[in-house]
């Protein structure tokens, strides 16, 4: 497999796709003020039209984004409890459904070694927030096949 031209870590894992996050959103925001300008300047039905169908294209480039979030967090639930199912001691796997999905995809990036661990201590402790989980990994376990 090609190396990846960039390492993963906590300060640096947040997936920014250029030509998505600022091109269209750009592209959007622009329509947008350039058709409520318009529908101020000239006010008509067909210009609030306008405005409508451009305030539905910045919701759907958020809600494209939130499917897709929503989907691979599903897939990380799946694939997490099948590594826990491999690698946690036997007193721990009986707990695997009571960790949530954000603890859940948290986890993912914890590696093999650690994970056993780590597992018990968000547990053990009620650790809910995926940042605070993220920042107890030692060794990080990169996924670069995040949407």
């Amino acid at each position: 497999m090609a190396e990846k031209p960039y390492a993963q870590s906590f300060a640096k894992h947040a997936r920014i796709v250029p030509g998505y996050h600022f091109v269209t959103f750009g592209i959007l925001l622009v329509n947008l003020v350039w058709t409520v300008r318009e529908a101020v300047r000239a006010f008509s039905f067909d210009e609030l039209i306008e405005v409508a169908l451009a305030v539905a294209l910045i919701l759907m480039f958020f809600y494209a984004r939130l499917f897709a979030l929503g989907v691979q967090d599903r897939v990380i639930r799946l694939e997490e409890r099948l590594r826990m199912e491999r690698l946690l001691p036997a007193d721990l796997k009986p707990r695997i459904e009571e960790f949530s999905v954000p603890q859940l995809v948290a986890l993912r990036f914890a590696g093999d070694e650690e994970l056993p661990a780590l597992a018990r201590k968000v547990l053990d402790e009620n650790i809910a927030d995926r940042k605070a989980i993220k920042q107890l990994i030692k060794k990080w376990r990169p996924d670069f096949q995040r949407a």
